[in-house]
């Protein structure tokens, strides 16, 4: 799925123009790199990872014309949450007031979370992935108002990289699973799914 929207950006971006504008960020601390349209600015918070819950937080956003990019790493150490009860959660308050157009099974190499695609009430658009990797929750979301480059919106997300190769969030006997039971059209299998409920995991 990662590849597909990355072949989809190629496709609608043209010209080294505009690849140049995008700059890449890396945070050594909290273990990430993703590209920034323009420098982020970095806030230290809380975030609410449950009903009445909230953990330490650090915020990286930028704005550049008409989008908004922002990526959440929130500490879940020591919590007790489990997986499921904290993407829920998250699904639940990114979704709030508007509309959920996808929302799939999403993969970056071996770490496993979800992505939505949600359209708000007042015509922004938004994509969404999130993951509970390493003790901390990684949000990325990117929003673009009416008008604006849906392009941004693909860009950012899938920009996305965990740093520390052959890190995961599935053992390998989950992911052995995962693929074993994912069958597509005419018993063919998907390439490395997302999940079980992966969208070309079902026959047609």
């Amino acid at each position: 799925m990662r590849l597909i929207a990355l072949v989809m950006a190629a496709f609608v971006v043209s010209g080294p123009a505009a690849a140049q504008d995008w700059q890449e960020y890396t945070s050594p601390d909290k273990s990430f790199t993703v590209m920034f349209p323009v420098a982020p600015q970095v806030q230290t918070t809380t975030y609410q990872v449950a009903a009445g819950r909230s953990v330490p937080a650090r915020i990286y956003s930028a704005r550049q014309n008409s989008g908004i990019f922002k990526v959440t790493v929130a500490e879940l150490a020591n919590t007790g949450l489990q997986e499921n009860a904290v993407i829920d959660y998250a699904v639940k308050t990114v979704s709030e007031g508007g509309e959920v157009k996808v929302n799939f099974p999403h993969r970056i190499y071996q770490v496993y979370g979800r992505q939505l695609s949600i359209l708000a009430k007042d015509g922004s658009r938004s994509t969404v992935a999130m993951f509970d990797h390493g003790g901390r929750l990684y949000q990325i979301e990117a929003k673009v108002l009416p008008g604006g480059n849906d392009t941004d919106l693909i860009r950012f997300q899938q920009s996305l990289i965990f740093d520390r190769d052959k890190v995961s969030n599935r053992s390998p006997d989950t992911i052995r699973a995962i693929k074993e039971a994912c069958s597509g059209p005419a018993g063919t299998v998907p390439n490395n799914p997302a999940g079980l409920d992966d969208p070309r995991c079902k026959r047609q």
